[in-house]
């Protein structure tokens, strides 16, 4: 399948959500893999400290990506409501290999997508006080064409 991440373009097999050590993730993490599961035709696996969903069609992929965006985008609007807070959210893409196409726990090298959250209490009269955080309860892996 070919997929879309805000203009970059994978020719991939599928793309898996992980939620990793779920009675440790964030509500917000657990929201994302939430919407991610709902969608039809997704295959959901679960071990005992991990789920996954893998997405196989492009249609899957767009259906994945707009959801996600509306729970970021609605985690994102109850700091203004209260109006003391702005929050902003991007992906970071990480990936790694060695010469013969293999990450360091010897699977095959792959595309990750992480989310960075950052949170801004500060105001005018205020010093800056922003901080970013790591969502390391979730992730998205684009596997390779084999």
């Amino acid at each position: 399948m070919q997929l879309d991440l805000y203009g970059l373009t994978f020719d991939t097999p599928k793309v898996t959500a992980y939620l990793w050590s779920p009675w440790r993730a964030a509500a917000i993490e657990h929201r994302l893999f939430d919407m991610v599961r709902q969608i039809g035709g997704v295959e959901v696996e679960q071990d005992a400290d991990e789920l996954r969903a893998h997405i196989t069609d492009a249609k899957q992929w767009k259906q994945a990506l707009t959801a996600m965006a509306r729970v970021l985008k609605g985690w994102q609007e109850e700091a203004t409501d209260a109006g003391r807070e702005r929050r902003a959210w991007r992906w970071l893409l990480e990936g790694d290999t060695d010469d013969h196409g293999y990450d360091h726990g010897g699977e095959p090298a792959s595309l990750w997508a992480f989310l960075r959250v950052g949170l801004d209490r500060g105001g005018l009269e205020e010093a800056d006080k922003g901080e970013d955080v790591d969502l390391n309860g979730f992730g998205l892996r684009i596997w390779p064409n084999r």
